[in-house]
């Protein structure tokens, strides 16, 4: 179950694997997206009765990011990393087609989608096209892992992926800047631009952003383990810190939408054209890595956090390399901010696509990743967790339910 919903459905629900899809969630999860369009128009609402607001929100940053988001970032990453089998995680770092294919989704595949794209609707228009190249490059290190946990992925999976390529972002987003804005354009005699970013810099970020909420997480679920055992951390506590990432999601959307939200009333247009590619991107990264996930034969688990992984980008990451490097005011500036605009109702959307795909192509449905109940052995149900992210599931074994 998503980290929004651990407890087992009631008898009002009908768990059956033959009930709709919305009525085997919960409550909290059936109405997700009305919960977020929500905070998206509390957030333009703040935006336009404090016109100040963002500026004054933005005066103190870390690592590029306004503290305030920053918080909200944190708030939504620790639940989910604390629920997290720190133990089971060995399993999936050896895996080595499961890591192959992330990097070949989020290294390969993800950019070169994305730098099509702004060159088939941006053509006329580089600045923006900058930009969603600047958002392609920068891999998901944050929201990723709600998305996960929502489509009920593999939290132990997705927590190695995204190590795994923060560390490629780290090493690697500097020299692909340089290669997608200054070499290629010159290939087709379009004006070219120059990335001013270290590794130092993406370093940090990604440190603060992915590094505290891991080690917290790692270190709640140690020490109450061994002080209350794996049963009550998993039946008691997790289920009343579960819900607290879904705020954090909330309150980051209402800032998000209350700093950034003017730009969309103020140059429509511009939003849509740079809206329109990213809404493909996201459909098209997704149903792609899903598709090729399951041609892999990874199970449903596994799929869904390869897909949510390749999908996800580091808006954070591009919001900041675009207003240190061409400013606030910038064309580059303005498309990583409608990023994480058209994100969020996207990977929202594809949220429940990949519950309803996991259910005809695997037979998957939202309760077989319930948490085990209070009585099961800590021992016992990191066996199952192992067990159950290990099992090999193949295409002759998954066909259509």
């Amino acid at each position: 179950m998503s980290a929004t919903a651990t407890m087992p459905p009631t008898a009002a629900s009908d768990p059956s694997p033959e009930a709709p899809l919305l009525q085997r969630l919960s409550t909290l999860d059936r109405f997700l997206p009305i919960w977020i369009f929500a905070a998206m128009g509390l957030g333009l609402l703040l935006g336009r009765v404090y016109p100040d607001l963002g500026a004054q929100l933005d005066r103190v940053q870390l690592a590029g990011v306004s503290v305030p988001i920053a918080v909200g970032l944190l708030w939504m990453m620790y639940p989910v990393l604390a629920k997290v089998r720190y133990e089971a995680i060995g399993e999936h770092a050896k895996d080595t087609r499961l890591l192959g294919t992330s990097l070949v989704l989020n290294w390969v595949v993800g950019p070169l989608l994305m730098l099509g794209l702004a060159w088939i609707f941006l053509p006329d228009l580089p600045e923006y096209r900058n930009g969603l190249v600047l958002i392609g490059l920068a891999r998901c290190i944050a929201m990723v892992l709600i998305w996960n946990e929502l489509a009920c992925g593999s939290g132990e999976l997705a927590a190695v992926l995204v190590a795994l390529n923060s560390v490629f972002q780290i090493l690697t987003y500097s020299v692909l800047g340089w290669v997608f804005l200054t070499v290629i354009p010159g290939w087709f005699g379009a004006e070219s631009a120059v990335l001013d970013v270290t590794m130092g810099q993406i370093a940090r970020s990604v440190g603060i952003f992915l590094g505290v909420p891991l080690v917290a997480g790692y270190l709640t679920r140690k020490v109450l383990v061994a002080r209350k055992g794996g049963a009550w951390y998993d039946g008691v506590f997790i289920p009343k810190i579960g819900p607290t990432a879904l705020l954090g999601l909330l309150y980051t959307i209402v800032l998000m939408f209350a700093m950034q939200g003017h730009r969309i009333v103020e140059l429509p247009l511009d939003v849509l054209r740079i809206a329109v590619p990213l809404l493909v991107y996201f459909v098209v990264m997704f149903g792609f890595a899903f598709w090729f996930s399951r041609r892999m034969g990874f199970d449903y688990q596994s799929t869904a956090s390869l897909s949510f992984t390749a999908a996800g980008n580091n808006f954070e990451l591009a919001i900041a390399v675009a207003v240190a490097t061409f400013g606030i005011g910038s064309g580059e500036a303005l498309a990583a901010v409608v990023g994480p605009l058209v994100e969020v109702p996207a990977l929202i959307g594809l949220v429940y696509l990949s519950l309803a795909l996991g259910r005809r192509w695997f037979g998957f449905t939202p309760s077989a990743s319930e948490s085990p109940s209070p009585a099961t052995s800590t021992s016992t149900s990191t066996s199952a967790a192992t067990s159950s992210a290990r099992r090999p599931t193949t295409r002759r074994t998954t066909g259509r339910a």
